[in-house]
């Protein structure tokens, strides 16, 4: 499905389905897809949220008079008559007839996503007590995208040590004490680290089927890191890097970062109730030092 889409639904005893309503090189088309039950397809009408003016209407049975939306009368602003009432002989084979699994597309004469706040179904043959609907949906509001947590410092172990000793660290921006970090400009996401590590750093010892471990930190109010949690590669390791990315989003869904705050920018922020524990002189904090093109990086 195109990513410039609206989506319509309707529930109602015995029938329901889903409208997509998208662009497609430069034609708009909606895709009116059944979960549960069936209909016949008889009509389409459509319109922005201004509800003033002439409304258009279909003759006789097509008609959309007396449907609401959230007890509202629709002004509609056009609508499209695709088949006759009645399945005729036909039956279930009529093209324009829908039940559970099926999809009809339906092009529409539009100019823009815009012309499209509502969407009516006229339905005939329907699996409703009624027989018919006249059904009337809008476009809800877009469910916000969690924020993706930015991460100020990733080390990428390929040992089984506790402690980080065999591996790259890997800063969100240039850091004093470290020579790996992000490009200027690039999100501070696990999944731009992650390519940064298969891009920049992997080799036949670092890279995605030897890591054992990633630990994730944030910087202190006094510029120390503090460790926030970390991820172990399963037995046998890491098949890809999609496997890698799964860990890390089961970890963030089971609650890891629960006691971290996010600030307005996605930035994570250690809570007050976070204890910080002892921390190291800047002089403790070694640098990252290659050892024939391996990466050996100590805290």
């Amino acid at each position: 499905m195109p990513e410039t889409s609206k989506v319509f639904s309707y529930q109602t005893d015995g029938l329901s389905y889903t409208v997509v309503v998208y662009e497609e090189n430069g034609e708009f088309f909606a895709d009116i897809s059944v979960s549960e039950g069936a209909m016949d397809v008889n009509a389409v009408y459509f319109g922005d949220d201004d509800f003033s003016g002439k409304s258009e209407s279909l003759d006789g049975p097509l008609n959309m008079n007396g449907a609401r939306l959230d007890g509202d009368k629709v002004q509609w602003d056009d609508a499209a008559q695709l088949s006759d009432p009645g399945l005729g002989p036909e039956g279930t084979d009529k093209e324009t007839y829908v039940e559970t699994g099926d999809t009809l597309t339906v092009q529409l004469d539009i100019s823009s996503l815009d012309d499209i706040d509502v969407f009516g179904i006229r339905a005939t043959s329907t699996t409703t007590p009624e027989g018919s609907i006249k059904g009337v949906s809008d476009d809800p509001e877009e469910p916000e995208e969690p924020e993706e947590p930015l991460i100020e410092k990733v080390f990428f172990q390929v040992n089984d040590d506790d402690e980080p000793t065999n591996g790259v660290f890997v800063v969100d921006e240039e850091r004093e004490g470290y020579g790996h970090s992000l490009p200027e400009g690039t999100d501070p996401t696990f999944e731009n680290y992650l390519q940064y590590f298969e891009e920049e750093i992997a080799d036949e010892d670092y890279n995605v089927g030897t890591l054992t471990k990633i630990t994730f930190y944030e910087f202190g109010d006094e510029g120390y890191p503090v460790e926030l949690f970390n991820i172990e590669a399963p037995d046998g390791g890491y098949e890809s890097a999609e496997d890698v990315l799964a860990a890390y989003d089961e970890a963030i869904a089971d609650g890891v970062l629960d006691g971290v705050s996010t600030s307005e920018d996605g930035g994570l922020e250690l809570m007050a109730a976070l204890s910080l524990g002892e921390t190291a002189d800047d002089d403790d904090v070694a640098e990252d030092e290659p050892v024939e093109d391996v990466e050996v990086e100590l805290v």
